[in-house]
């Protein structure tokens, strides 16, 4: 089995923080929103793993060599033609059955359940209010997909997808997004790999839904915030001793970070080398290096480096900032 992962976007509704980092490197709970995903996979028999890589790859590609000892390969995609295209650049390397995982949401989802698969594959789901806004996948009495409609405006189901998925068939997949690239199937100047899917349940496919209990997108500020209470809650917390200070979990505070004076919490996420000084802060992600002095912020991303200095405000300011009042 190999694992592809696609990470070519250029996350520009997590801006500014992307503008120095690709999204999937954005610091969450402790660590990198990819290293979340890939933690996860230890334990799993797989033979590779496929980086589909863009804009500032190279971040992706030292990251992942300096943390992980996992065979794998980085490829390009030069020009940004949609999810199908991204895949379709793995072809080559590529045989047999294959795990697609989507890095813009993190869920409870494990691949530990795919051993328990016997249908031609898994689309892994999460239940949501506003289905509208995804791609839904509509079930049939078997749990098996029997259509996928991209942000409909009556949907059927509140089942959307999350962005992992399970092929036993990769040659047929290959095939219909070879069907799509040769006949223009594009929408807005992307191929969507949903397509793919559909056209294979056409050809009889039958794909099983997972559904997963809970799940974030990370792609925005505010949904950043929530994947960060997702994993605190989730019992990823770590509390040292801080200086004269109170501390209201649940709470990261990676090693070597200062804090004086402050109150920290609930749901603040602290990355090593920032300082932390005469300060509320709650329900917020502070960057690596990042200085908070005489400040009072809540519902906030830092970035790394940044310097936030007497305010009292809801702040979204990227690496390198300074914020003085």
């Amino acid at each position: 089995m190999k694992i592809v992962i696609p990470l070519a976007g250029r996350g520009t509704r997590l801006r500014p923080h992307t503008h120095t980092k690709p999204k999937p490197l954005f610091h969450i709970a402790g660590k990198a929103v990819l290293g979340h995903i890939l933690d996860s996979i230890k334990g799993i028999k797989f033979d590779e793993i496929i980086f589909i890589t863009g804009h500032m790859g190279e971040q992706i590609e030292a990251y992942v060599k300096k943390r992980y000892d996992f065979p794998c390969r980085f490829i390009e995609q030069k020009e940004l033609k949609g999810q199908a295209h991204a895949i379709w650049l793995a072809r080559e390397h590529i045989k047999d059955d294959v795990v697609i995982w989507f890095v813009d949401t993190i869920s409870d989802g494990t691949l530990k359940v795919l051993d328990a698969v016997k249908e031609d594959g898994a689309i892994f789901a999460g239940r949501v209010d506003d289905p509208e806004r995804f791609g839904v996948v509509v079930p049939d009495k078997d749990n098996i997909v029997k259509e996928i409609l991209e942000k409909p405006e009556l949907p059927p189901s509140n089942l959307v997808n999350i962005g992992l998925y399970y092929v036993k068939d990769s040659k047929l997949m290959f095939d219909c997004i070879r069907t799509l690239i040769e006949k223009n199937k594009a929408r807005k100047g992307e191929f969507y790999l949903m397509d793919a899917f559909q056209m294979m349940i056409s050809k009889g496919t039958k794909f099983k839904v997972i559904e997963v209990k809970s799940w974030e997108d990370v792609g925005k500020p505010e949904a950043a915030l929530a994947t960060n209470r997702f994993f605190l809650n989730n019992g990823l917390t770590k509390q040292p001793e801080c200086e004269n200070s109170v501390i209201i979990p649940p709470v990261y505070i990676e090693d070597g970070v200062e804090v004086k004076n402050s109150i920290i919490g609930p749901y603040v996420s602290v990355a090593k080398g920032a300082q932390i000084m005469n300060s509320i802060v709650k329900d917020s992600i502070i960057g690596k290096h990042a200085h908070v002095h005489d400040a009072q912020i809540h519902r906030s991303l830092i970035g790394d480096n940044a310097l936030l200095k007497g305010t009292y405000r809801r702040y979204n300011i990227g690496d390198d900032s300074d914020v003085e009042y």
